[in-house]
């Protein structure tokens, strides 16, 4: 008996085997399956270099379950507090906490209010901008005018005119008569632009380098090598989702490593 476990041990699936099959399901969107070779891998492999990332997409596949919104925000929070997470991904996680906080609070528990507002005090800036703009969309009034001071750092000292028009939304649905008290500094504009970059492993110079108009977003994402794209799929990474990521708050660079490159992908 004991030589059938240890054989059946000794053929069971290593860590990294484990973790690209999860992304793999993660990308096919099978999210419970994801889940489950990730938390073979964070029982079988608890010293395993892997073991913060392979948290991080459980948070992710946990976010997109129904019904699964307390425990993605716990394993969330696990994740951020792992020495190696990535700080990328750590931001990734404080905005998907600030997400799920508000499903939660809009589906009766209001309790997880106070995660949005723990978060307003974040290091991160583009997290701050984001759990203020969504507060704003809280019905307590009270409760959404917690986030007016970070608006108005926005419209104080942010150029970018599609942040500052989305603080400015947000103010407005807080209170109207709070716009009229906030200095508004009108900066001159350019048109966002999406901006690729891809690195070989141990170089400083880009291999690949490419600004576009984020307007011609679809063109710039169809002119990244086919390798490349294969990269992005393998790691978990779907076009689509990082879209979203990039556009939620400006100024986020998105960063996808993998054995031989390093992709970095950011609006500006």
């Amino acid at each position: 008996m004991a030589f059938s476990f240890l054989q059946a041990y000794a053929q069971a699936p290593s860590d990294k085997e484990l973790l690209q099959e999860a992304k793999i399901l993660i990308f096919d969107k099978k999210w419970e399956q994801a889940q489950q070779k990730l938390d073979d891998l964070l029982v079988r492999y608890s010293d395993s270099p892997l073991y913060s990332q392979a948290l991080f997409y459980k948070g992710k596949c946990l976010s997109e379950q129904e019904g699964e919104e307390r425990k993605a925000i716990e394993v969330y929070k696990q994740y951020k507090g792992r020495k190696d997470a990535d700080k990328n991904l750590i931001q990734e996680s404080e905005i998907k906490i600030i997400d799920l906080s508000f499903d939660l609070y809009e589906q009766g528990r209001t309790s997880y209010i106070d995660e949005i507002e723990q978060s307003l005090r974040s290091r991160d800036k583009a997290v701050r901008y984001y759990a203020a703009i969504k507060l704003s969309k809280v019905s307590d009034k009270s409760t959404a005018r917690k986030g007016l001071p970070v608006l108005k750092d926005i419209l104080e000292r942010e150029k970018d005119t599609e942040l500052r028009d989305l603080a400015k939304l947000a103010v407005l649905r807080i209170d109207p008569d709070a716009l009229e008290n906030i200095q508004d500094h009108e900066y001159e504009t350019r048109p966002r632009m999406l901006c690729i970059r891809i690195y070989d492993r141990g170089e400083e110079e880009a291999s690949f380098s490419l600004n576009i108009p984020w307007a011609l977003a679809d063109l710039a994402l169809s002119s990244i090598p086919e390798e490349d794209k294969q990269k992005m799929r393998d790691e978990g990474y779907d076009l689509d989702d990082i879209m979203k990521e990039l556009t939620k708050i400006k100024g986020n660079i998105l960063e996808i490593k993998g054995e031989d490159s390093l992709i970095k992908i950011w609006i500006e």
